[in-house]
């Protein structure tokens, strides 16, 4: 009696290519989803807007994520993750102290500029959800204390090695930094102003002077005459 192992077999591997195909299908919506929101917001996305840009029934689009809050959350973790990508995950290569805060300094500036003309979605988000309590709000709250976080432990590290002074106040250097970037953001996108980014700069210089030890200042200009990020090793 013949046996039927290539037609049983077969259904898993058509389950496994519709489910990748699905995935691949989500991921594009998302992407597209992704640039819309740059520059237009989280509140210009729409399921009928994403159905244009990506050519598919509204239903389509519809499957893959459910509701327009739904879609907006699933942008701001991407938007997340695509922040990490760039910016943290490179950064944390550097040893630990002043250049590894000056790589996450750095690369997030380095972020900004290419947002200048889109749009960073933690910034007009925080326009948008500043006060409108509910589940997109909380997710950018959720991300943007995720960034804070890893800062907040990188100026941390930056004191316990000894990079900066023993009395500098964490949350005050963090608020800085942030601060620069937020001006940065409006002078350079909102003003047009083309000597925003070296005034940031200046700005950071000033920060590090201003809280760093002889030994943090000898660290950092050693680290940055040496090899790129991306042959270092994380400490």
């Amino acid at each position: 009696m013949p046996s039927n192992p290539p037609k049983a077999a077969s259904a898993p591997r058509r389950v496994a290519r519709s489910l990748q195909k699905g995935q691949q299908t989500r991921a594009a919506i998302l992407e597209a989803a992704l640039g819309l929101a740059s520059h237009m917001g989280l509140e210009g996305l729409s399921i009928g807007a994403l159905a244009d840009v990506t050519k598919m029934s509204k239903s389509g689009v519809f499957a893959h994520f459910g509701s327009r809050e739904e879609l907006q959350i699933a942008v701001v973790r991407e938007y997340h993750a695509k922040f990490e990508e760039e910016v943290f995950f490179p950064a944390i290569r550097e040893v630990r102290g002043l250049p590894r805060l000056r790589g996450l300094y750095e690369r997030w500036v380095r972020r900004v500029s290419v947002e200048i003309d889109s749009g960073c979605i933690y910034i007009s988000g925080a326009v948008e959800f500043d006060d409108r309590p509910g589940p997109v709000r909380d997710a950018l709250v959720t991300m943007v204390q995720a960034w804070h976080g890893a800062l907040h432990k990188a100026i941390v590290l930056a004191k316990q090695v000894g990079h900066l002074q023993e009395a500098a106040d964490v949350e005050q250097i963090l608020f800085e930094l942030h601060g620069l970037i937020l001006s940065l953001h409006h002078d350079a996108r909102f003003m047009r102003s083309p000597g925003a980014l070296p005034r940031a700069g200046v700005g950071f210089e000033r920060i590090v002077q201003f809280y760093a030890t002889p030994a943090g200042l000898k660290a950092d200009a050693a680290a940055q005459k040496s090899e790129p990020t991306a042959g270092k090793k994380r400490s």
